[in-house]
């Protein structure tokens, strides 16, 4: 039997852009730390808009808002502005200052939630359905094959997830650690491209993915689809290191030849070089949004507080006006990619769900 993991030939990759790729995407961190271009916070008017669109929403199921249940008249036009900028532009947007200490819990899930309405449509983010995901330690081990990282408090290194757009409300900061480090998937195709087109020409090709115990009806217990990938004129990556690894568990997959870990060797290392990546830190309030196909996110351990956990909230939002997605994707995502509707992860039997405590 021929073996996936060892440049078998049996699924086809991307072509190759033919030179690096420049604008906004091909960023370098430590020009961003000098800018605040990418901060935006929120003026009293338009936190004036979110309490009255709160009020509107007051005792609504949560998944059942939707973008119109949750007008901002003036602040709306602001937020199609920045989803340009994820879309578009840099590939992330932090929107700074939402007042949590005015806010009950569920009262910040709401405004956090139409907020989100207004970049795109939720999804579910794991095999439980839920469309507000808790970021928070239960307890669990990476190196546990069922487990998410998001679950501990390991680093998690740099990846991608199954959506167009994530993104993240910081409720609870930790006691100390757990910053967010963002880095251009645009930028280290250029940087390898200079120092080793050989390499980087392997990302093109099919990696496996672990799918962590998370199977959907009809679909293999891994999905294959190039880190790498141009398509209608742009620069799509999606990659998870230790996801890709555990694939290996798979006799289908078996292990990866020498040369195709040396191009993952070094997209992890240069995504770890400090002259590419940008590290931040939340307060709580803060709200990040990143385009998965041209980001790849990071976090750094952390500790928590004897008696509370570092608690983030989570989106998964699909956008009306995303890019055009390789035919590839399709594995990767579970279904179609049609723009405005694809994305997430559905499990039979698992209706979509708000959870207000992490489980």
């Amino acid at each position: 039997m021929r073996v996936l993991g060892q440049d078998s030939g049996d699924e086809t990759g991307t072509p190759m852009p033919g030179g690096p790729i420049t604008g906004p995407a091909a960023w370098y961190g430590p020009d961003l730390e000098k800018s605040d271009s990418w901060i935006h916070c929120i003026t009293e008017a338009e936190q004036a808009e979110l309490d009255a669109a709160l009020a509107l929403v007051a005792g609504r199921e949560i998944s059942t808002i939707r973008k119109v249940d949750f007008p901002l008249p003036t602040f709306g036009a602001t937020l199609a502005r920045l989803r340009q900028d994820v879309l578009r532009g840099r590939g992330f947007v932090l929107l700074r200052g939402l007042p949590m200490e005015r806010y009950a819990f569920e009262e910040a899930a709401r405004v956090y939630w139409g907020i989100g309405m207004h970049f795109g449509l939720p999804l579910p983010q794991n095999g439980k359905g839920h469309l507000l995901g808790h970021i928070a330690a239960l307890g669990r081990s990476g190196a546990d094959v069922t487990a998410r990282t998001y679950q501990t408090t390991e680093r998690q290194l740099y990846h991608t997830d199954s959506c167009d757009i994530v993104s993240l409300l910081c409720v609870q900061k930790a006691k100390s650690g757990g910053y967010s480090s963002l880095v251009s998937s645009v930028t280290i195709f250029n940087e390898m491209l200079q120092r080793r087109p050989d390499l980087v020409a392997q990302l093109f090709q099919p990696y496996q993915t672990d799918r962590r115990e998370e199977v959907p009806p009809g679909q293999r217990p891994f999905y294959s689809v190039p880190i790498f990938n141009w398509h209608d004129g742009m620069f799509t990556a999606q990659y998870t290191r230790r996801y890709v690894e555990s694939a290996q568990r798979f006799p289908e997959v078996g292990p990866y030849s020498p040369v195709r870990m040396a191009a993952i060797d070094m997209l992890d290392a240069l995504a770890n070089d400090p002259a590419l990546h940008l590290h931040m830190a939340f307060e709580p309030g803060d709200m990040q949004f990143v385009h998965n196909h041209q980001i790849m996110h990071d976090r750094t351990a952390y500790e928590d507080w004897p008696d509370k956990k570092r608690h983030l909230l989570r989106l998964w939002l699909c956008p009306p006006d995303g890019r055009p997605l390789p035919l590839c994707f399709e594995e990767k995502l579970n279904g179609p990619i049609t723009i405005g509707d694809r994305g997430g992860i559905y499990l039979a039997g698992v209706k979509p769900n708000v959870p207000l405590q992490p489980e």
